[in-house]
C-alpha cells in the first residue's frame, strides 16, 4: 500500500523503502519498542538473521536471494543447501522455512539419498490399513514409516506399528493425561483400544457395571452444555465428574466447565492484575477492557499514530481481521482463532488431541502451543509433573 508495481518489482512513495515497500524512511518508534516488536518467541530480535527496522525486520541477504525470510526471519533456506552439489535440496525436494520436502523416490536431511525400490512400492509399504501414509501419525522414507512419537517411553512410544496404524493415546482419557493409567486404569491397551476387566465397560473402561445408568446415560449428563463429558477435563464415573488435575482448583463446576487458567497470562498474571476471573472470563475494572483486561481505554496517541504501529509488514492495518485502539490490534472476537500481534495468527492451526486444542492444558500461541507448567507435547498431552496424591 506504500507504492505501485512496475514490472515485478514495487517502485515505492516518497517515505518508503524495500523491496516490498514496508519500511518507512523515517521513525516515530523509540529504539526500544521498535526492538521489542522485532523479538520472535525466544526473544532474540528479528532470530539473529536480520536486522530491526522501525519495528519491522529486514532479513540478512533477502533483497539478494530471498533465502532468509518470515515475520522475524526465522526462515532461514540456506540450511537447504547441500555442501558438495550448492544445490537446494540437492535438486530432489523443494524447501520451506530451512527444510528438505523430498520428491517420491529421495530422502535425507537435503534429498541427498536415493531410496532402492520404485515409488509406487514405497507408498505401498506406507499405506496403512485405512488407506492413509503411515496413518497420517508418520513419515514414509523408502517404504518405512517413522512415527510421530509424542512420549517414548517404554517398550515402544504411544504411536507405533509398521505404518504408525496403533496410537495408545486413543487409550487414555482427557483427564487421564497426568498419569500412567490407560483405560481408566482398568483395562489394558492392545493398539489404541481398551479391552476392560471385568465390571467396568466403556470405550476407555470408565464405566463401572454396578452403575445403574447406562454409558450413553452417564456422558450425556457429565456432559451438560459441553462437546465432550466434563467438558474434557475430568473423570466421568456414573453420572458424576472429578475435575483434574486433581488439587488444581482452577477447574471447577458441575461439569468442569470453568477453567480459571484461561484468565491467566504466560506469567500468571491473573486478568493482567486489572480485573478478576469468573469462570474462565475475565471482569475488567473500570478503564480496562480486552480478554485479559490488557487494553486501556484512555488512549494519548493521535490516530494515525495508533494506526501507523498496528499495520503489519505488507501495510494492511491489523492483517484485515481486527481493529486499532492505541497502537495494539484487537482481533475479531467473531473469529475466535485469529490472534497475534498483527492478528496475523490462525489458532486452528494449533495441536487439538480428543478434540480439544492443546488438549486443554495450555493456550494456542500464533499456532504453536504454549503449554502450562508441568505438560508437554505438540498438543500439551504429556503430563511431565510430580505425581498428585
Amino acid at each position: 500500500g506504500h507504492g505501485r508495481c512496475d514490472c515485478g518489482k514495487c517502485k515505492c512513495d516518497e517515505g518508503w523503502y524495500g523491496e516490498a515497500c514496508q519500511y518507512p524512511t523515517t521513525c516515530n518508534l523509540t529504539r526500544k519498542k521498535s526492538n521489542e516488536m522485532c523479538k520472535n518467541s525466544q526473544d532474540i530480535i528479528c532470530s539473529g538473521a536480520g536486522t530491526c527496522q522501525c519495528g519491522r525486520c529486514k532479513c540478512a541477504s533477502s533483497e539478494e536471494n530471498g533465502l532468509v525470510y518470515g515475520k522475524f526471519c526465522e526462515c532461514d533456506d540456506r540450511e537447504c543447501i547441500d555442501d558438495e552439489t550448492g544445490e537446494i535440496c540437492t535438486g530432489h525436494g523443494k524447501c520451506y522455512c530451512g527444510n528438505c520436502y523430498c520428491e517420491a523416490g529421495w530422502h535425507g536431511d537435503k534429498c541427498e539419498f536415493q531410496c532402492d525400490i520404485t515409488p509406487w512400492e514405497i507408498k505401498k509399504r506406507c499405506t496403512s490399513p485405512d488407506g492413509k501414509i503411515c496413518s497420517n501419525r508418520g513419515t514414509c522414507v523408502c517404504g518405512e514409516c517413522t512415527c510421530h512419537d509424542v512420549d517414548p517411553t517404554g517398550d515402544w512410544g504411544d504411536i507405533h506399528g509398521d505404518t504408525c496404524e496403533c496410537d495408545e493415546r486413543n487409550c487414555k482419557a482427557v483427564y487421564d493425561r497426568y498419569s500412567d493409567d490407560f483405560c481408566s486404569g482398568h483395562g489394558q491397551c492392545n493398539c489404541g483400544r481398551c479391552d476392560c476387566k471385568e465390571g467396568w465397560t466403556g470405550k476407555k473402561c470408565e464405566h463401572p457395571h454396578s452403575c445403574p445408568m447406562s454409558v450413553e446415560e452417564s456422558a450425556k449428563k457429565c456432559q451438560g452444555n459441553s462437546n465432550l463429558p466434563c467438558s474434557g477435563r475430568g473423570r466421568c464415573e456414573c453420572g458424576q465428574c472429578t475435575c483434574f488435575p486433581p488439587g488444581d482448583n482452577r477447574v471447577h463446576g458441575k461439569n468442569c466447565e470453568c477453567d480459571d487458567r484461561q484468565c491467566e497470562n504466560a506469567d500468571g498474571d491473573v486478568c493482567g492484575g486489572r480485573g478478576i476471573c469468573s469462570c474462565g472470563r475475565c471482569i475488567c475494572q473500570d478503564g480496562w477492557f480486552g480478554k485479559l483486561c490488557q487494553h486501556s481505554r484512555k488512549c494519548n496517541m493521535t490516530e494515525e499514530e495508533s494506526r501507523s504501529l498496528c499495520e503489519s509488514a505488507d501495510g494492511i492495518l491489523c492483517s484485515g481481521k481486527g481493529s486499532c485502539h492505541c497502537g495494539k490490534c484487537i482481533c475479531s472476537p467473531q473469529e475466535w482463532y485469529i490472534s497475534g500481534d498483527f492478528c496475523e495468527c490462525d489458532d486452528r492451526d494449533c495441536d487439538k488431541h480428543d478434540g480439544l486444542i492443546c488438549t486443554g492444558n495450555g493456550v494456542c500461541s500464533c499456532g504453536n502451543c504454549e503449554c502450562w507448567e508441568g505438560w508437554n507435547g505438540n498438543a500439551c498431552e504429556i503430563w511431565l509433573g510430580r505425581e498428585y496424591p
